[in-house]
């Protein structure tokens, strides 16, 4: 059978397990015994032991469990909690205040967490009431979290940014600076709209009442302390990796041991807090680990046929531009950000992609922004939409999905302008990283 009828019937196979409910760990691994075995016979089962113990050897996997260790143990600390009440000092009296603080403290979130279900529903149990008590427009304020929330995807540290340069070969230091100024980019957009909205109409956002940003001088003092080294943690794991002093895998260690000091200095770590942030980090990397398996035994599979070859050389012989080539391959994944998660996408697409993307003679660390930001998309399209089921798990019972949904729209042409904008000028995301590291 030749390549291109497989291809159809790999396809064919992944998207009739997942429409009957199959997990898509369990899926991708079942397709590639499948087809390993139809196209190699028995022996070639051992390509897929071998290729697993490959991966996991990995050392920059160390990387994933202990950032989620370090999330976990500031997203329980109180610190999302502390930092809305410092922003609601500096904002609370502009119109759309409230909406501006929840952002900045999302991208401080992200920062130091870059785990986005905990961040969306942090936002949603201590920003969305206090907006709607103020009498926010409730599409912008839903917006507001599920949008600013999602910026995980893009600010350091981040899960996918490890995952994606550990598929692409990338370098995840040079990840980490190229994403921040995009990250930003998207936050600076998203204030821009909340202001303008509150400027043209100053009802969708109004100020908060004076006696609400009054606090006693000996709290505003309890509330900097109690910032200060949690903030410290984020600044120490993401300086030392932007001035090359630790490798990534080394700063989330240190991090972990700040989250832990910085709870305990806070009186807050508790072995409720430590077991909780044990069992979310196992149950995350467990997760993670059977996507990255099946997966990466698929591509295995398929490129021991010549599968990606095929592609490449397809995609590559088409008689187009290579700037509408890379265009195609962000709709694709615009389309697969409708119905999957974006670790699936990643695994899948990225060993087939990043191949043709230097043979395109373009930069792999763009394209990874280009990834992100397009995985920010997918957070908030329905009919997935997973930001939106995360704030739907916490907002009050009166506010539907559907409305949830409804409210996303502004913000994700957002998106799509801030992910035109990296795609038209790549030097968003790649001056930084010439300018720190040559």
């Amino acid at each position: 059978m030749d390549l291109g009828s497989t291809t159809v019937l790999i396809l064919a196979g992944i998207s009739l397990l997942l429409a009957i409910g199959v997990p898509l760990a369990f899926t991708t691994g079942a397709v590639a015994m499948v087809a390993a075995l139809l196209a190699f016979g028995p022996n070639s089962l051992t390509l897929i032991a071998s290729r697993t113990y490959s991966l996991v050897s990995e050392f920059v996997l160390v990387a994933v469990p202990m950032f989620i260790l370090m999330a976990s143990i500031l997203e329980r600390s109180g610190v999302a909690r502390d930092l809305f009440k410092a922003m609601h000092l500096l904002a609370g009296g502009l119109r759309g205040g409230l909406a501006l603080q929840t952002m900045a403290v999302a991208v401080v979130m992200a920062a130091m967490t870059g785990i986005i279900g905990g961040e969306i529903v942090l936002l949603g149990l201590i920003a969305l009431p206090q907006m709607l008590r103020l009498g926010y427009d409730r599409k912008l304020a839903i917006g507001v979290v599920c949008a600013g929330g999602s910026l995980g995807t893009m600010i350091p540290p981040s899960i996918v940014l490890i995952v994606y340069g550990l598929t692409a070969n990338v370098s995840i230091g040079d990840l980490f600076v190229a994403t921040l100024l995009p990250g930003l980019l998207l936050a600076g957009l998203y204030a821009a709209y909340i202001l303008l909205r509150c400027h043209l109409d100053p009802s969708l956002g109004p100020p908060a009442p004076p006696e609400e940003r009054k606090l006693p001088l000996g709290e505003k003092l309890a509330l900097a302390r109690g910032l200060l080294l949690p903030l410290l943690v984020v600044v120490w794991v993401l300086g030392t990796i932007y001035a090359g002093i630790a490798s990534v895998s080394e700063a989330a260690g240190m991090g972990v041991l700040g989250a832990m000091a910085s709870a305990l200095v806070r009186r807050e770590l508790t072995w409720e807090i430590v077991r909780h942030s044990l069992y979310r980090t196992m149950t995350t990397c467990g997760m993670l680990l059977w996507l990255t398996f099946g997966a990466n035994a698929l591509i295995g599979v398929y490129n021991l046929m010549g599968g990606t070859r095929f592609i490449q050389d397809l995609m590559t012989g088409l008689p187009i531009s290579p700037i509408l080539i890379i265009l195609m391959m962000m709709l694709i994944l615009v389309v697969l950000g409708l119905f999957m998660d974006w670790i699936g996408i990643l695994l899948l697409t990225m060993p087939i992609f990043v191949p043709i993307v230097v043979a395109l003679e373009f930069d792999p660390v763009w394209f990874g922004v280009l990834f992100c930001m397009n995985m920010q998309i997918s957070y908030l399209t329905p009919p997935f939409g997973p930001a939106c089921f995360y704030l739907k798990s916490v907002a009050p019972p009166d506010i539907e999905l559907g409305e949830i949904f409804n409210a996303m729209w502004p913000f994700i042409g957002l998106q799509v302008l801030g992910l035109a904008l990296v795609l038209v000028f790549p030097d968003i995301a790649l001056w930084l990283p010439r300018v720190l590291f040559g």
